[in-house]
């Protein structure tokens, strides 16, 4: 076992694979929240505990994750109730994504929503339309160490240039892969970033594309969904973003469509060796991850 503690410098120096590692999420509620965040951060900031709880229970009903976000720079322990806050909705489904902006005073005005509809796509109009490539990058200290640590440089650094699209978020999921971000509105998801990865990532998406390279996967999709996309994706050298719909395939396989071509990967779980903390201070597990093991084109 190698010697180093830190859960980010250990899943890179063992070759963690990073495909099918995004956390699901079809639609993403980020709403900016200023100050310090705690573990739990939707109740345990200067977030309205009491609308955090209420949001929190309807977006564990499946389809909309919920980000609080703020702008890169000092985090001073103050709070201005009231002050106006950006809100994002984005949509995640190939050629139906969305993304609206809206300005907000109060975060009980978001308990008006519906997350069914949000999670099935349906704009709320809520905000505005903006289709502006939005990169949210993990800086949640309070989760693990590795997103504080390696987060907020990046995240710093990247706003400096592009100030308009930059965030840090709440826990993405996937420390160890630190820093991740997620790229909204297509909600493909990246690990073990740079500032010119990140700025390639932000290009991308602003033409409607994607990177292979770092990729997480899709969070529209599963684990095993993202492996096969990802698969897929590898074999043909696609890039668009809207070119791959994944669904379920016969006999717990995927499948895959790229136009009218279609693609059947089956994907197994396997364990990593040897076991790893996967996040800083923890003890030494078991990691799993997806493999794609067939590609058959149908």
């Amino acid at each position: 076992m190698t010697s180093v503690t830190a859960c980010s410098e250990l899943s890179a120096a063992l070759g963690e694979p990073l495909a099918g590692t995004a956390a699901a999420a079809v639609t993403y509620l980020c709403i900016e929240q200023s100050g310090p965040y705690g573990r739990e951060a939707l109740v345990e900031s200067h977030f309205d505990a009491d609308v955090g709880s209420a949001l929190a229970a309807r977006s564990s009903k499946g389809g909309v994750r919920i980000q609080l976000i703020r702008r890169p720079g000092p985090h001073a322990d103050r709070h201005a109730p009231g002050a106006p806050r950006t809100v994002l909705i984005a949509h995640t489904r190939p050629g139906l994504t969305w993304c609206e902006r809206a300005v907000i005073s109060s975060p009980a005005d978001l308990l008006a929503l519906d997350f069914a509809e949000l999670a099935a796509g349906v704009a709320p109009r809520f905000g505005v339309l903006d289709s502006s490539p939005v990169l949210l990058v993990c800086t949640n200290g309070r989760r693990d160490v590795c997103c504080a640590v390696r987060g907020r440089p990046l995240a710093l650094e990247l706003s400096a240039l592009h100030p308009d699209a930059v965030w840090e978020s709440t826990h993405t999921g996937g420390h160890r892969l630190a820093p991740t971000a997620v790229s909204l509105p297509t909600g493909y998801v990246y690990g073990r970033l740079d500032v010119a990865f990140a700025e390639s990532v932000l290009a991308a998406t602003a033409k409607g594309t994607m990177l292979l390279d770092r990729c997480r996967g899709r969070s529209t999709w599963s684990g095993p969904g993202q492996v096969a996309e990802l698969a897929v994706r590898e074999l043909l050298g696609e890039r668009d973003a809207d070119a791959v719909v994944v669904s379920a395939g016969p006999d717990g396989a995927l499948e895959v469509s790229v136009g009218s071509r279609r693609w059947l990967v089956s994907v197994e779980q396997r364990v990593l060796e040897p076991p790893r903390a996967v996040s800083c201070g923890k003890g030494a597990v078991s990691q799993p991850a997806y493999v794609a093991t067939s590609v058959e084109e149908l």
